[in-house]
């Protein structure tokens, strides 16, 4: 019955408690002419979230569905979060693979998740807007960036050379588990007659290191990376400085420099 969800939810607490770990898989209603006002988690699962957290054991979320959840609610109260999106018939086993360490994820995040829909619209790549980002009551920085995305490992990044035709970085893994790294370019062009993205991705590149081993990654540079429309709805590469960043993500630039286009 839809009226029984608070009994529902007594009923996996008390699950819950007689377990070691929690692992909750939230959903939300989405697609065409579905659109979603609330970015929240539907229902009354962020209420079951909260109440599984509170029994004090490890709780991790596995999200499905296919555009960004809004987390403030519940985020700092649970231990870890998947967002498995639309995985498919199989998706479940990929899903437990992760969950029991199995398999160490490197998926990133093709979209910026907010904190609350008023900073929508929310990317990564908007025009300089001449004014401070923040909000008088919230900040303007995502909850979780374009590209973002966690793993069981860490990863070290050093030695960027920027030659007229290529970006080079090394990247180490600094942990005690092999994984992957997706080692991301972002370019922004400083001044040019029109207003530039504060950034725009122009490369990755997925690379897999054991535990200690250091690998090089190299991006080629051409003028297409380089290319704008001017005022006149041209292609053109304007001489210029170009700021080189390369992270793990949108917002984790770990290694800056400068491209000088004569």
């Amino acid at each position: 019955a839809s009226n029984d969800w608070r009994a529902r939810i007594d009923s996996a607490v008390a699950v819950a408690r007689r377990s070691d770990v929690a692992i909750l898989v939230a959903v939300i209603e989405e697609g065409e002419f579905r659109d979603r006002a609330f970015l929240s988690l539907p229902g009354h699962q962020e209420e079951l979230i909260e109440r599984i957290a509170a029994t004090g054991k490890r709780a991790v979320v596995v999200l499905v569905g296919g555009s960004a959840i809004t987390m403030s609610r519940w985020l700092d109260r649970v231990h870890g979060v998947i967002d498995a999106w639309y995985p498919g018939e199989v998706g479940g086993r990929a899903v437990a693979d992760v969950l029991f360490g199995d398999y160490n994820p490197a998926g990133r995040l093709p979209i910026s998740f907010p904190m609350s829909e008023g900073q929508l619209p929310s990317y990564y790549n908007h025009k300089p807007t001449g004014r401070g980002d923040d909000y008088l009551d919230l900040t303007g920085q995502p909850l979780f960036p374009f590209g973002f995305g966690l793993s069981f490992t860490s990863f070290e990044y050093a030695n960027l050379s920027i030659e007229p035709t290529s970006v080079r970085c090394t990247v180490r893994n600094t942990g005690m588990r092999a994984g992957d790294e997706v080692v991301q370019l972002y370019l922004r062009d400083v001044l040019a007659s029109v207003a530039r993205p504060v950034q725009e991705l122009k490369g990755f590149a997925r690379v897999h290191l054991a535990p200690g081993e250091e690998g090089e990654v190299a991006f080629p540079i051409t003028p297409d990376d380089l290319r704008m429309l001017d005022r006149d709805m041209r292609w053109v590469v304007e001489p210029g400085v170009f700021r080189v960043m390369v992270g793990g993500s949108s917002k984790d630039i770990r290694l800056r420099g400068e491209l000088v286009v004569r």
